[in-house]
Protein backbone atom coordinates (compact mmCIF):
# COMPACT_ATOMS: atom_id res chain seq x y z
CA UNK A 1 0.00 0.00 0.00
CA UNK A 2 2.57 2.25 0.70
CA UNK A 3 4.87 1.74 -2.58
CA UNK A 4 1.76 2.51 -4.46
CA UNK A 5 0.79 5.69 -2.78
CA UNK A 6 4.60 6.88 -2.98
CA UNK A 7 4.29 5.80 -6.91
CA UNK A 8 1.05 7.96 -7.21
CA UNK A 9 3.14 10.67 -5.43
CA UNK A 10 5.53 10.74 -7.84
CA UNK A 11 3.31 10.82 -11.02
CA UNK A 12 1.28 13.45 -9.39
CA UNK A 13 4.04 15.70 -8.60
CA UNK A 14 4.27 18.92 -10.34
CA UNK A 15 7.36 19.50 -11.75
CA UNK A 16 9.88 22.42 -10.83
CA UNK A 17 10.38 24.05 -14.19
CA UNK A 18 13.02 25.88 -14.78
CA UNK A 19 15.83 27.32 -12.68
CA UNK A 20 15.31 30.60 -10.93
CA UNK A 21 17.56 33.32 -11.45
CA UNK A 22 17.67 37.17 -10.71
CA UNK A 23 16.56 39.16 -14.09
CA UNK A 24 19.61 41.65 -13.63
CA UNK A 25 21.82 38.24 -14.31
CA UNK A 26 19.77 37.49 -17.57
CA UNK A 27 19.98 41.57 -19.13
CA UNK A 28 16.89 42.10 -17.55
CA UNK A 29 15.24 44.50 -15.32
CA UNK A 30 13.55 43.49 -12.70
CA UNK A 31 11.63 46.71 -12.56
CA UNK A 32 10.05 46.94 -16.10
CA UNK A 33 9.06 43.43 -14.83
CA UNK A 34 7.14 44.49 -12.36
CA UNK A 35 5.28 46.32 -15.19
CA UNK A 36 3.86 42.19 -15.70
CA UNK A 37 1.77 42.94 -12.72
CA UNK A 38 -0.38 45.81 -13.29
CA UNK A 39 -1.17 44.10 -16.68
CA UNK A 40 -2.24 40.95 -15.59
CA UNK A 41 -4.00 42.65 -12.82
CA UNK A 42 -5.97 44.83 -14.27
CA UNK A 43 -7.15 42.01 -16.55
CA UNK A 44 -8.44 40.25 -13.46
CA UNK A 45 -10.32 43.53 -11.87
CA UNK A 46 -11.71 43.80 -15.38
CA UNK A 47 -13.57 40.84 -14.89
CA UNK A 48 -11.60 38.95 -17.97
CA UNK A 49 -10.26 35.90 -15.69
CA UNK A 50 -10.07 34.84 -12.21
CA UNK A 51 -6.77 33.87 -12.58
CA UNK A 52 -3.71 33.89 -13.78
CA UNK A 53 -0.16 31.95 -14.78
CA UNK A 54 2.99 33.69 -15.95
CA UNK A 55 6.62 32.42 -16.21
CA UNK A 56 9.55 34.79 -18.59
CA UNK A 57 12.44 32.87 -19.20
CA UNK A 58 15.74 34.25 -20.94
CA UNK A 59 19.03 32.47 -21.25
CA UNK A 60 17.78 28.90 -19.68
CA UNK A 61 16.32 30.45 -16.59
CA UNK A 62 12.72 31.72 -14.93
CA UNK A 63 13.42 35.22 -14.55
CA UNK A 64 9.80 36.18 -13.55
CA UNK A 65 7.22 33.38 -12.37
CA UNK A 66 4.23 34.31 -10.42
CA UNK A 67 0.51 33.04 -9.92
CA UNK A 68 -2.22 35.87 -9.83
CA UNK A 69 -6.04 35.25 -8.22
CA UNK A 70 -7.31 31.63 -8.11
CA UNK A 71 -8.45 29.26 -10.45
CA UNK A 72 -12.25 29.90 -9.98
CA UNK A 73 -13.92 33.28 -9.08
CA UNK A 74 -14.95 31.54 -5.37
CA UNK A 75 -12.58 31.67 -2.51
CA UNK A 76 -12.74 28.10 -2.07
CA UNK A 77 -10.67 27.04 -4.97
CA UNK A 78 -6.93 26.95 -5.13
CA UNK A 79 -4.61 30.09 -5.28
CA UNK A 80 -3.04 29.66 -8.87
CA UNK A 81 0.60 28.92 -8.65
CA UNK A 82 3.01 28.16 -11.65
CA UNK A 83 4.17 24.83 -11.08
CA UNK A 84 1.40 23.41 -9.51
CA UNK A 85 -2.10 24.76 -11.25
CA UNK A 86 -2.85 22.88 -14.69
CA UNK A 87 -4.94 24.92 -17.22
CA UNK A 88 -6.82 23.46 -20.62
CA UNK A 89 -4.42 24.12 -23.52
CA UNK A 90 -6.73 24.79 -26.15
CA UNK A 91 -4.97 25.22 -29.26
CA UNK A 92 -1.59 25.38 -28.01
CA UNK A 93 -2.01 21.69 -28.52
CA UNK A 94 -1.48 22.11 -31.91
CA UNK A 95 2.66 23.79 -31.50
CA UNK A 96 3.63 21.49 -28.05
CA UNK A 97 1.66 18.77 -29.11
CA UNK A 98 0.84 17.67 -32.75
CA UNK A 99 3.59 19.85 -34.82
CA UNK A 100 6.74 18.37 -32.01
CA UNK A 101 5.13 15.24 -32.72
CA UNK A 102 5.48 16.00 -36.43
CA UNK A 103 9.00 17.16 -36.36
CA UNK A 104 10.03 14.18 -34.74
CA UNK A 105 8.84 11.86 -37.69
CA UNK A 106 10.15 14.19 -39.91
CA UNK A 107 13.54 13.99 -38.23
CA UNK A 108 12.91 10.50 -38.26
CA UNK A 109 12.17 10.78 -41.88
CA UNK A 110 8.80 8.50 -41.56
CA UNK A 111 7.09 11.82 -42.56
CA UNK A 112 7.71 13.82 -45.62
CA UNK A 113 6.04 17.57 -45.57
CA UNK A 114 5.10 17.70 -49.29
CA UNK A 115 3.86 14.00 -49.58
CA UNK A 116 0.25 13.64 -50.00
CA UNK A 117 -1.89 12.89 -46.77
CA UNK A 118 -3.15 10.01 -48.29
CA UNK A 119 0.07 8.79 -48.23
CA UNK A 120 -0.35 7.71 -44.22
CA UNK A 121 -4.24 8.12 -44.40
CA UNK A 122 -5.48 6.08 -47.36
CA UNK A 123 -8.87 6.60 -46.28
CA UNK A 124 -8.27 10.24 -46.67
CA UNK A 125 -9.30 10.78 -50.51
CA UNK A 126 -11.38 11.82 -53.10
CA UNK A 127 -11.02 15.03 -55.74
CA UNK A 128 -9.19 17.51 -54.71
CA UNK A 129 -8.42 15.89 -51.43
CA UNK A 130 -5.75 13.75 -53.20
CA UNK A 131 -3.77 16.80 -53.28
CA UNK A 132 -3.62 17.79 -49.59
CA UNK A 133 -0.13 17.35 -48.54
CA UNK A 134 0.98 17.23 -44.59
CA UNK A 135 2.20 21.14 -45.14
CA UNK A 136 -0.87 22.25 -45.95
CA UNK A 137 -2.31 21.25 -42.84
CA UNK A 138 0.91 22.57 -41.05
CA UNK A 139 0.07 26.19 -42.53
CA UNK A 140 -3.79 25.87 -43.02
CA UNK A 141 -4.04 25.89 -46.61
CA UNK A 142 -5.28 22.35 -46.97
CA UNK A 143 -9.10 24.10 -47.71
CA UNK A 144 -10.57 21.69 -45.28
CA UNK A 145 -13.36 23.87 -43.42
CA UNK A 146 -12.31 25.76 -39.92
CA UNK A 147 -14.47 22.60 -38.11
CA UNK A 148 -17.42 20.61 -37.63
CA UNK A 149 -19.83 20.11 -35.09
CA UNK A 150 -19.32 16.47 -34.28
CA UNK A 151 -20.70 16.65 -31.14
CA UNK A 152 -24.21 16.69 -32.60
CA UNK A 153 -22.78 14.83 -35.36
CA UNK A 154 -20.95 11.95 -33.78
CA UNK A 155 -22.29 9.48 -31.04
CA UNK A 156 -19.02 8.30 -29.99
CA UNK A 157 -15.03 8.81 -30.71
CA UNK A 158 -14.86 6.54 -33.67
CA UNK A 159 -17.72 8.58 -35.60
CA UNK A 160 -16.66 11.65 -35.13
CA UNK A 161 -13.19 10.09 -36.29
CA UNK A 162 -14.76 9.31 -39.63
CA UNK A 163 -16.71 12.62 -40.27
CA UNK A 164 -13.41 14.25 -39.75
CA UNK A 165 -11.96 12.09 -42.52
CA UNK A 166 -14.69 12.28 -44.20
CA UNK A 167 -14.79 16.30 -44.34
CA UNK A 168 -15.24 17.78 -47.97
CA UNK A 169 -13.04 20.62 -49.10
CA UNK A 170 -13.92 24.43 -49.10
CA UNK A 171 -11.56 25.21 -51.57
CA UNK A 172 -8.35 23.96 -53.65
CA UNK A 173 -5.48 22.90 -51.57
CA UNK A 174 -2.54 25.85 -51.57
CA UNK A 175 -5.00 28.55 -52.76
CA UNK A 176 -7.01 29.85 -49.80
CA UNK A 177 -5.77 29.83 -46.03
CA UNK A 178 -8.70 28.88 -43.63
CA UNK A 179 -7.21 28.16 -39.75
CA UNK A 180 -8.67 24.57 -39.87
CA UNK A 181 -9.43 22.50 -36.32
CA UNK A 182 -10.31 19.49 -38.73
CA UNK A 183 -7.00 20.07 -40.82
CA UNK A 184 -5.05 19.55 -36.96
CA UNK A 185 -7.04 16.56 -36.30
CA UNK A 186 -6.16 14.76 -39.51
CA UNK A 187 -2.54 15.66 -39.01
CA UNK A 188 -2.86 13.86 -35.59
CA UNK A 189 -4.52 10.81 -37.41
CA UNK A 190 -1.34 10.67 -39.99
CA UNK A 191 1.32 11.09 -36.83
CA UNK A 192 -0.77 7.77 -35.09
CA UNK A 193 -0.82 5.92 -38.15
CA UNK A 194 3.15 6.39 -38.76
CA UNK A 195 3.84 5.94 -35.17
CA UNK A 196 1.36 2.74 -34.47
CA UNK A 197 0.33 4.12 -31.26
CA UNK A 198 -2.14 6.95 -29.92
CA UNK A 199 -1.04 11.07 -30.33
CA UNK A 200 -1.62 10.79 -26.89
CA UNK A 201 0.81 8.36 -25.91
CA UNK A 202 3.37 9.27 -28.77
CA UNK A 203 3.81 12.55 -26.79
CA UNK A 204 4.23 10.78 -23.22
CA UNK A 205 7.10 8.85 -24.28
CA UNK A 206 8.95 10.94 -26.59
CA UNK A 207 8.55 15.14 -25.44
CA UNK A 208 6.76 14.95 -21.85
CA UNK A 209 8.69 12.43 -19.81
CA UNK A 210 11.99 12.87 -21.70
CA UNK A 211 11.66 16.75 -20.49
CA UNK A 212 10.16 16.45 -17.38
CA UNK A 213 6.34 17.77 -17.86
CA UNK A 214 4.97 15.86 -15.19
CA UNK A 215 1.88 17.79 -15.41
CA UNK A 216 1.65 17.84 -19.49
CA UNK A 217 -1.35 15.04 -20.40
CA UNK A 218 -4.73 14.40 -22.26
CA UNK A 219 -7.19 13.54 -20.75
CA UNK A 220 -5.62 14.13 -16.71
CA UNK A 221 -6.29 11.91 -14.60
CA UNK A 222 -9.17 12.64 -11.91
CA UNK A 223 -7.24 12.64 -8.88
CA UNK A 224 -5.57 16.43 -10.22
CA UNK A 225 -9.00 17.91 -10.52
CA UNK A 226 -8.60 20.13 -7.66
CA UNK A 227 -5.48 21.42 -9.23
CA UNK A 228 -7.16 21.83 -12.73
CA UNK A 229 -8.82 25.62 -13.82
CA UNK A 230 -12.52 25.26 -14.46
CA UNK A 231 -13.65 26.23 -17.69
CA UNK A 232 -17.39 26.23 -18.91
CA UNK A 233 -19.86 26.90 -16.34
CA UNK A 234 -22.89 25.68 -18.85
CA UNK A 235 -21.85 23.70 -21.31
CA UNK A 236 -24.04 21.83 -23.61
CA UNK A 237 -22.70 18.76 -21.95
CA UNK A 238 -24.93 19.72 -19.05
CA UNK A 239 -22.91 19.99 -16.34
CA UNK A 240 -19.71 22.59 -15.80
CA UNK A 241 -16.16 21.62 -17.45
CA UNK A 242 -13.49 21.29 -15.57
CA UNK A 243 -10.82 18.77 -16.05
CA UNK A 244 -12.22 17.68 -19.13
CA UNK A 245 -11.53 19.06 -22.33
CA UNK A 246 -13.24 22.41 -23.12
CA UNK A 247 -13.50 22.28 -26.61
CA UNK A 248 -16.48 19.99 -27.86
CA UNK A 249 -15.39 18.70 -30.97
CA UNK A 250 -11.93 17.78 -29.12
CA UNK A 251 -14.47 16.16 -26.07
CA UNK A 252 -16.14 14.30 -29.14
CA UNK A 253 -12.97 12.77 -30.29
CA UNK A 254 -12.84 11.41 -26.80
CA UNK A 255 -10.21 14.12 -25.39
CA UNK A 256 -7.52 13.44 -27.68
CA UNK A 257 -7.25 15.59 -30.61
CA UNK A 258 -4.48 17.47 -32.65
CA UNK A 259 -6.34 20.74 -32.18
CA UNK A 260 -7.24 20.70 -28.67
CA UNK A 261 -6.78 18.66 -24.97
CA UNK A 262 -3.69 19.18 -23.70
CA UNK A 263 -3.68 20.28 -20.61
CA UNK A 264 -0.48 21.92 -18.54
CA UNK A 265 0.85 24.15 -15.93
CA UNK A 266 2.96 27.09 -16.85
CA UNK A 267 5.88 25.74 -15.17
CA UNK A 268 5.73 22.31 -17.71
CA UNK A 269 5.69 25.38 -20.64
CA UNK A 270 8.62 26.54 -19.51
CA UNK A 271 10.51 23.72 -20.34
CA UNK A 272 9.44 23.22 -23.18
CA UNK A 273 9.80 26.58 -24.59
CA UNK A 274 13.27 26.74 -23.12
CA UNK A 275 13.95 23.02 -25.42
CA UNK A 276 12.46 24.72 -27.96
CA UNK A 277 14.83 28.17 -27.91
CA UNK A 278 17.91 25.45 -27.17
CA UNK A 279 16.95 24.12 -30.88
CA UNK A 280 15.37 21.25 -30.33
CA UNK A 281 17.24 20.09 -26.61
CA UNK A 282 17.52 20.58 -23.15
CA UNK A 283 19.37 18.93 -19.94
CA UNK A 284 21.15 16.91 -22.08
CA UNK A 285 17.83 15.52 -23.21
CA UNK A 286 17.26 16.26 -27.62
CA UNK A 287 14.00 16.14 -28.42
CA UNK A 288 13.79 17.03 -32.23
CA UNK A 289 16.80 18.24 -34.25
CA UNK A 290 18.28 21.66 -34.51
CA UNK A 291 17.23 21.71 -38.35
CA UNK A 292 13.85 20.38 -37.59
CA UNK A 293 13.31 23.30 -35.54
CA UNK A 294 14.57 26.02 -37.52
CA UNK A 295 12.54 24.68 -40.82
CA UNK A 296 8.75 24.30 -38.69
CA UNK A 297 9.05 28.04 -36.79
CA UNK A 298 10.07 29.81 -40.04
CA UNK A 299 7.53 31.59 -41.94
CA UNK A 300 6.07 30.13 -44.67
CA UNK A 301 2.76 31.08 -45.84
CA UNK A 302 1.53 34.53 -44.32
CA UNK A 303 2.22 34.79 -40.62
CA UNK A 304 1.89 31.04 -40.17
CA UNK A 305 4.79 28.72 -40.11
CA UNK A 306 4.68 24.90 -40.03
CA UNK A 307 2.03 24.47 -37.41
CA UNK A 308 3.56 27.77 -35.19
CA UNK A 309 2.23 31.30 -36.21
CA UNK A 310 4.78 34.47 -36.41
CA UNK A 311 5.17 37.43 -34.41
CA UNK A 312 4.17 40.57 -37.27
CA UNK A 313 4.60 43.33 -35.06
CA UNK A 314 0.58 43.23 -34.19
CA UNK A 315 -1.92 41.04 -32.41
CA UNK A 316 -0.76 38.85 -29.41
CA UNK A 317 2.77 38.96 -29.74
CA UNK A 318 2.94 42.90 -29.10
CA UNK A 319 4.88 44.63 -31.28
CA UNK A 320 8.37 44.59 -29.98
CA UNK A 321 8.90 41.02 -30.92
CA UNK A 322 11.37 40.25 -33.24
CA UNK A 323 11.05 39.05 -36.84
CA UNK A 324 11.69 35.53 -35.91
CA UNK A 325 9.74 34.79 -32.99
CA UNK A 326 6.94 32.30 -33.06
CA UNK A 327 3.96 30.95 -30.95
CA UNK A 328 0.56 30.47 -30.53
CA UNK A 329 -2.76 30.97 -28.23
CA UNK A 330 -5.74 28.56 -27.32
CA UNK A 331 -9.08 30.12 -27.01
CA UNK A 332 -9.69 29.13 -23.06
CA UNK A 333 -6.99 31.83 -22.57
CA UNK A 334 -3.86 30.44 -23.25
CA UNK A 335 -0.53 31.47 -25.22
CA UNK A 336 2.71 30.86 -25.78
CA UNK A 337 5.46 33.42 -27.63
CA UNK A 338 9.20 32.22 -28.09
CA UNK A 339 12.03 35.02 -29.25
CA UNK A 340 15.28 32.89 -30.36
CA UNK A 341 17.25 36.46 -31.18
CA UNK A 342 16.29 37.43 -27.93
CA UNK A 343 16.96 33.93 -26.00
CA UNK A 344 13.12 34.99 -24.54
CA UNK A 345 9.50 33.34 -24.40
CA UNK A 346 6.70 34.42 -22.21
CA UNK A 347 4.17 31.97 -20.87
CA UNK A 348 0.28 32.57 -20.19
CA UNK A 349 -2.04 30.91 -18.74
CA UNK A 350 -5.94 31.85 -17.87
CA UNK A 351 -9.00 30.17 -17.86
CA UNK A 352 -10.98 33.31 -19.47
CA UNK A 353 -13.95 31.28 -20.23
CA UNK A 354 -14.46 30.59 -17.01
CA UNK A 355 -17.90 32.45 -16.53
CA UNK A 356 -15.85 35.62 -17.28
CA UNK A 357 -17.39 38.97 -15.71
CA UNK A 358 -16.49 41.52 -18.06
CA UNK A 359 -18.52 42.43 -21.12
CA UNK A 360 -15.86 41.64 -23.53
CA UNK A 361 -13.48 39.30 -22.22
CA UNK A 362 -11.92 38.07 -25.82
CA UNK A 363 -11.00 41.84 -26.22
CA UNK A 364 -9.18 41.97 -22.38
CA UNK A 365 -6.79 38.58 -22.80
CA UNK A 366 -6.06 40.01 -26.35
CA UNK A 367 -4.95 42.97 -25.01
CA UNK A 368 -3.29 41.48 -21.71
CA UNK A 369 -1.63 38.52 -24.05
CA UNK A 370 -0.06 41.55 -26.14
CA UNK A 371 1.23 43.66 -23.18
CA UNK A 372 2.71 41.11 -21.64
CA UNK A 373 4.75 39.53 -25.06
CA UNK A 374 5.81 43.63 -24.67
CA UNK A 375 6.58 43.95 -21.47
CA UNK A 376 9.16 41.41 -21.39
CA UNK A 377 10.94 42.37 -24.70
CA UNK A 378 11.02 45.80 -23.03
CA UNK A 379 12.14 44.35 -19.82
CA UNK A 380 15.54 43.62 -22.13
CA UNK A 381 18.38 46.23 -20.83
CA UNK A 382 21.39 44.54 -22.06
CA UNK A 383 21.40 45.48 -25.72
CA UNK A 384 19.13 48.31 -27.31
CA UNK A 385 16.97 49.17 -24.55
CA UNK A 386 13.62 50.00 -25.80
CA UNK A 387 11.48 52.68 -24.20
CA UNK A 388 9.02 52.14 -21.93
CA UNK A 389 5.50 53.13 -23.27
CA UNK A 390 3.44 55.94 -21.03
CA UNK A 391 0.73 53.46 -20.68
CA UNK A 392 0.03 49.97 -22.07
CA UNK A 393 -3.52 48.49 -23.51
CA UNK A 394 -4.21 47.79 -20.38
CA UNK A 395 -4.21 50.93 -18.73
CA UNK A 396 -6.26 52.20 -21.37
CA UNK A 397 -9.05 49.44 -21.61
CA UNK A 398 -10.48 50.00 -24.81
CA UNK A 399 -13.46 48.08 -25.31
CA UNK A 400 -13.30 46.06 -22.16
CA UNK A 401 -16.50 47.01 -20.55
CA UNK A 402 -17.88 49.85 -22.19
CA UNK A 403 -21.54 50.09 -21.97
CA UNK A 404 -24.02 48.73 -24.49
CA UNK A 405 -25.49 51.42 -26.70
CA UNK A 406 -29.33 50.92 -27.01
CA UNK A 407 -31.46 52.59 -28.99
CA UNK A 408 -34.46 55.41 -27.17
CA UNK A 409 -38.10 53.91 -27.48
CA UNK A 410 -39.34 57.13 -26.70
CA UNK A 411 -42.17 57.87 -29.47
CA UNK A 412 -41.95 61.08 -31.68
CA UNK A 413 -45.51 63.21 -31.62
CA UNK A 414 -47.31 62.48 -34.58
CA UNK A 415 -46.83 65.35 -36.79
CA UNK A 416 -50.37 67.25 -37.25
CA UNK A 417 -50.95 70.18 -39.95
CA UNK A 418 -50.63 72.65 -37.57
CA UNK A 419 -47.11 71.34 -36.34
CA UNK A 420 -45.07 71.00 -39.89
CA UNK A 421 -43.13 73.42 -40.33
CA UNK A 422 -42.74 75.69 -43.35
CA UNK A 423 -39.84 75.30 -45.60
CA UNK A 424 -37.38 77.99 -45.35
CA UNK A 425 -37.35 80.44 -48.05
CA UNK A 426 -33.82 80.66 -49.89
CA UNK A 427 -32.95 83.89 -48.38
CA UNK A 428 -33.83 82.67 -44.91
CA UNK A 429 -31.28 79.43 -45.87
CA UNK A 430 -28.54 81.98 -46.89
CA UNK A 431 -29.21 84.35 -43.53
CA UNK A 432 -28.45 80.44 -41.86
CA UNK A 433 -25.87 80.18 -43.47
CA UNK A 434 -24.25 83.34 -42.70
CA UNK A 435 -24.66 82.98 -39.11
CA UNK A 436 -22.88 79.91 -38.89
CA UNK A 437 -20.20 81.04 -41.12
CA UNK A 438 -20.01 84.11 -38.58
CA UNK A 439 -19.72 81.85 -35.79
CA UNK A 440 -17.28 79.70 -37.35
CA UNK A 441 -19.12 76.44 -38.00
CA UNK A 442 -20.35 74.82 -41.18
CA UNK A 443 -24.20 74.99 -42.32
CA UNK A 444 -25.60 71.43 -40.61
CA UNK A 445 -25.38 68.98 -43.47
CA UNK A 446 -29.00 66.89 -44.13
CA UNK A 447 -28.68 63.41 -42.77
CA UNK A 448 -30.60 60.43 -42.89
CA UNK A 449 -31.74 58.63 -40.12
CA UNK A 450 -28.77 56.57 -38.26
Amino acid sequence: MLATLSALAIVFAPSDGLPARPAASVGMSADRLETIDRIVKRGMTAGGYPGASVVVGRRGYSVFEKGYGRLGWTTNTAAVVPDESIYDLASLTKVVGTATAAMILYDEGRLELDAPVSKYLPAFTGGQKDAVTIRHLLTHTSGLPAGRDLRRLASSPWEARNIVMMSQLTCKPGVCQIYSDIGADVLGFAVEAIAGQGLDAFLEERVFVPLGMNDTHFRPDPALRDRIAPTEVSSPRGYPIRGEVHDENAWALGGVAGHAGLFSTAADLSLFAQMMLNRGTYNGVRIVSDSAVARFTTRTSGTRALGWDTADGEGTAGIHMGEKAYGHTGFTGTSLWIDPERDLFVVLLTNRVHAPRARRPARVIADVRADLADAAVLSVVDDNILKMPASFRADKAVGWNRATRRRSHVRRPVATKSTIAKKPTAKASTSKATAAKAAGKKPAAKTGSR
